[in-house]
Protein backbone atom coordinates (compact mmCIF):
# COMPACT_ATOMS: atom_id res chain seq x y z
CA UNK A 1 0.00 0.00 0.00
CA UNK A 2 1.51 3.23 -1.19
CA UNK A 3 0.90 6.47 0.34
CA UNK A 4 0.34 9.70 -1.69
CA UNK A 5 1.91 13.38 -0.60
CA UNK A 6 -0.71 15.60 -0.92
CA UNK A 7 1.43 18.35 -2.71
CA UNK A 8 0.84 21.65 -0.80
CA UNK A 9 -1.29 23.97 -3.07
CA UNK A 10 0.55 26.93 -4.36
CA UNK A 11 0.80 30.39 -2.71
CA UNK A 12 -1.22 33.05 -4.06
CA UNK A 13 0.66 35.78 -4.90
CA UNK A 14 0.85 39.71 -3.84
CA UNK A 15 -0.61 40.56 -7.24
CA UNK A 16 -3.47 37.78 -6.55
CA UNK A 17 -3.89 38.92 -3.13
CA UNK A 18 -4.69 42.63 -4.12
CA UNK A 19 -7.12 41.52 -7.15
CA UNK A 20 -9.42 39.30 -4.72
CA UNK A 21 -9.28 41.88 -1.94
CA UNK A 22 -10.50 44.57 -4.37
CA UNK A 23 -13.00 42.52 -5.67
CA UNK A 24 -14.25 41.81 -2.28
CA UNK A 25 -14.39 45.52 -1.53
CA UNK A 26 -16.43 45.99 -5.00
CA UNK A 27 -18.73 43.64 -3.94
CA UNK A 28 -18.95 45.41 -0.19
CA UNK A 29 -19.82 48.56 -1.69
CA UNK A 30 -22.00 47.93 -4.47
CA UNK A 31 -24.06 45.69 -1.93
CA UNK A 32 -23.82 48.94 0.53
CA UNK A 33 -25.20 51.30 -2.69
CA UNK A 34 -27.79 48.71 -3.14
CA UNK A 35 -29.08 49.10 0.17
CA UNK A 36 -29.03 52.87 0.54
CA UNK A 37 -30.69 53.04 -3.24
CA UNK A 38 -33.58 51.00 -1.88
CA UNK A 39 -33.44 52.57 1.30
CA UNK A 40 -34.18 56.07 -0.57
CA UNK A 41 -36.37 54.75 -2.48
CA UNK A 42 -39.08 53.19 -0.27
CA UNK A 43 -38.46 56.86 1.54
CA UNK A 44 -39.30 58.89 -1.31
CA UNK A 45 -42.16 56.73 -2.38
CA UNK A 46 -43.91 57.21 1.16
CA UNK A 47 -43.10 60.47 0.96
CA UNK A 48 -45.38 60.84 -2.38
CA UNK A 49 -47.80 58.99 -1.09
CA UNK A 50 -48.15 61.15 1.86
CA UNK A 51 -48.22 64.34 -0.17
CA UNK A 52 -50.87 62.64 -2.32
CA UNK A 53 -53.12 61.61 0.42
CA UNK A 54 -53.13 65.17 1.90
CA UNK A 55 -52.24 67.49 -0.04
CA UNK A 56 -52.33 66.54 -3.90
CA UNK A 57 -54.48 64.09 -4.65
CA UNK A 58 -54.31 62.51 -7.74
CA UNK A 59 -57.46 61.33 -9.93
CA UNK A 60 -58.82 59.48 -12.66
CA UNK A 61 -61.84 60.62 -14.54
CA UNK A 62 -64.82 58.30 -15.30
CA UNK A 63 -67.78 59.33 -16.59
CA UNK A 64 -68.73 62.22 -19.61
CA UNK A 65 -70.55 64.75 -16.97
CA UNK A 66 -67.97 67.19 -17.15
CA UNK A 67 -67.08 67.26 -20.96
CA UNK A 68 -65.64 69.33 -22.66
CA UNK A 69 -63.56 70.47 -19.66
CA UNK A 70 -62.69 67.20 -18.77
CA UNK A 71 -62.71 63.75 -20.64
CA UNK A 72 -62.94 60.38 -19.42
CA UNK A 73 -60.02 58.91 -18.76
CA UNK A 74 -58.21 61.76 -17.85
CA UNK A 75 -55.72 61.65 -14.48
CA UNK A 76 -56.32 65.52 -12.39
CA UNK A 77 -54.59 66.46 -9.21
CA UNK A 78 -56.49 68.60 -6.74
CA UNK A 79 -55.44 70.70 -4.30
CA UNK A 80 -56.42 70.83 -0.62
CA UNK A 81 -58.57 73.65 0.63
CA UNK A 82 -61.54 74.95 1.85
CA UNK A 83 -62.06 78.29 0.30
CA UNK A 84 -63.86 77.78 -2.99
CA UNK A 85 -65.79 80.20 -5.22
CA UNK A 86 -68.04 80.17 -9.05
CA UNK A 87 -66.25 78.48 -11.34
CA UNK A 88 -63.80 76.61 -9.55
CA UNK A 89 -63.62 72.53 -10.46
CA UNK A 90 -63.65 70.41 -6.97
CA UNK A 91 -63.75 66.91 -6.20
CA UNK A 92 -65.94 65.12 -3.96
CA UNK A 93 -67.36 61.80 -1.10
CA UNK A 94 -70.59 60.82 -2.54
CA UNK A 95 -71.76 57.68 -1.97
CA UNK A 96 -67.99 55.95 -1.43
CA UNK A 97 -67.34 57.66 -4.61
CA UNK A 98 -65.17 60.20 -5.50
CA UNK A 99 -67.26 62.96 -7.79
CA UNK A 100 -65.84 66.26 -9.87
CA UNK A 101 -67.87 69.13 -10.28
CA UNK A 102 -68.19 72.82 -10.54
CA UNK A 103 -68.98 75.14 -8.28
CA UNK A 104 -71.77 77.19 -9.02
CA UNK A 105 -72.71 79.10 -5.55
CA UNK A 106 -72.07 78.65 -2.15
CA UNK A 107 -73.61 79.09 0.98
CA UNK A 108 -76.81 81.15 1.26
CA UNK A 109 -76.85 82.31 -2.33
CA UNK A 110 -80.03 81.43 -4.09
CA UNK A 111 -80.12 79.72 -7.48
CA UNK A 112 -82.49 79.66 -10.37
CA UNK A 113 -82.46 77.61 -13.37
CA UNK A 114 -84.71 78.66 -16.67
CA UNK A 115 -86.24 75.69 -18.70
CA UNK A 116 -83.61 76.23 -20.96
CA UNK A 117 -80.95 75.35 -18.45
CA UNK A 118 -79.65 79.28 -18.15
CA UNK A 119 -78.62 79.52 -14.11
CA UNK A 120 -78.58 82.41 -12.46
CA UNK A 121 -77.28 82.86 -8.38
CA UNK A 122 -78.73 85.96 -7.22
CA UNK A 123 -80.88 87.24 -9.71
CA UNK A 124 -77.69 87.69 -12.41
CA UNK A 125 -77.32 85.30 -15.16
CA UNK A 126 -74.04 83.48 -14.58
CA UNK A 127 -71.32 83.64 -17.30
CA UNK A 128 -70.35 80.00 -17.98
CA UNK A 129 -67.62 79.82 -21.28
CA UNK A 130 -67.14 76.23 -19.83
CA UNK A 131 -70.66 74.89 -20.69
CA UNK A 132 -71.29 73.63 -24.80
CA UNK A 133 -74.73 72.79 -24.20
CA UNK A 134 -76.98 74.08 -22.14
CA UNK A 135 -79.66 72.16 -20.34
CA UNK A 136 -82.07 71.44 -17.20
CA UNK A 137 -81.24 67.94 -16.76
CA UNK A 138 -81.79 65.57 -13.94
CA UNK A 139 -83.55 68.33 -11.67
CA UNK A 140 -86.12 67.73 -8.98
CA UNK A 141 -85.58 70.78 -7.21
CA UNK A 142 -87.99 73.63 -6.81
CA UNK A 143 -86.66 77.47 -8.16
CA UNK A 144 -85.25 79.52 -6.62
CA UNK A 145 -83.44 77.25 -4.29
CA UNK A 146 -80.95 79.22 -1.23
CA UNK A 147 -77.91 77.22 -0.87
CA UNK A 148 -78.01 75.86 3.17
CA UNK A 149 -74.98 76.70 5.36
CA UNK A 150 -71.71 75.17 4.73
CA UNK A 151 -72.60 74.04 1.47
CA UNK A 152 -72.00 74.57 -2.04
CA UNK A 153 -74.35 73.87 -4.90
CA UNK A 154 -72.10 71.82 -7.80
CA UNK A 155 -72.99 71.05 -11.60
CA UNK A 156 -71.44 69.17 -14.64
CA UNK A 157 -70.11 70.90 -17.02
CA UNK A 158 -72.30 68.61 -19.04
CA UNK A 159 -75.94 69.35 -18.26
CA UNK A 160 -77.83 67.17 -19.94
CA UNK A 161 -75.96 63.83 -18.45
CA UNK A 162 -74.89 65.45 -14.96
CA UNK A 163 -76.74 64.08 -11.83
CA UNK A 164 -75.51 66.77 -9.70
CA UNK A 165 -77.29 69.87 -6.39
CA UNK A 166 -79.91 69.55 -9.71
CA UNK A 167 -81.10 66.45 -8.41
CA UNK A 168 -82.11 65.73 -4.84
CA UNK A 169 -80.20 62.34 -4.67
CA UNK A 170 -76.83 64.45 -4.79
CA UNK A 171 -77.84 67.68 -3.39
CA UNK A 172 -75.54 70.15 -2.05
CA UNK A 173 -72.24 69.33 -1.11
CA UNK A 174 -71.40 70.22 2.46
CA UNK A 175 -67.66 70.90 3.12
CA UNK A 176 -66.13 67.92 4.94
CA UNK A 177 -67.18 65.91 1.79
CA UNK A 178 -64.52 67.94 -0.62
CA UNK A 179 -61.88 66.43 -1.22
CA UNK A 180 -59.96 69.79 -3.03
CA UNK A 181 -59.91 71.93 -6.17
CA UNK A 182 -59.22 69.97 -9.13
CA UNK A 183 -56.51 72.43 -10.50
CA UNK A 184 -54.12 70.75 -12.94
CA UNK A 185 -54.19 67.89 -15.65
CA UNK A 186 -51.75 65.13 -15.61
CA UNK A 187 -52.72 63.09 -18.33
CA UNK A 188 -52.63 62.92 -21.39
CA UNK A 189 -49.82 64.62 -21.84
CA UNK A 190 -51.51 66.51 -24.94
CA UNK A 191 -53.89 68.11 -22.58
CA UNK A 192 -51.40 68.46 -19.75
CA UNK A 193 -51.52 71.96 -18.13
CA UNK A 194 -54.30 74.05 -15.31
CA UNK A 195 -58.14 73.13 -15.66
CA UNK A 196 -59.78 76.08 -15.91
Amino acid sequence: MSLRTKRPLPRPTLEELEQELNRERHRIRYFSTLRSTIYILITVAAAAILVATLWLPTLRIYGSSMTPTLNDGEIVVSLKGSNFTTGDVIAFYYNNKILIKRVIASSGDWVDISEDGTVYVNGEELIEPYVSEKALGECDLEFPYQVPESRVFVMGDHRSVSVDSRSSTVGCVAQEQIVGRTVFRAWPLTAFGPIR
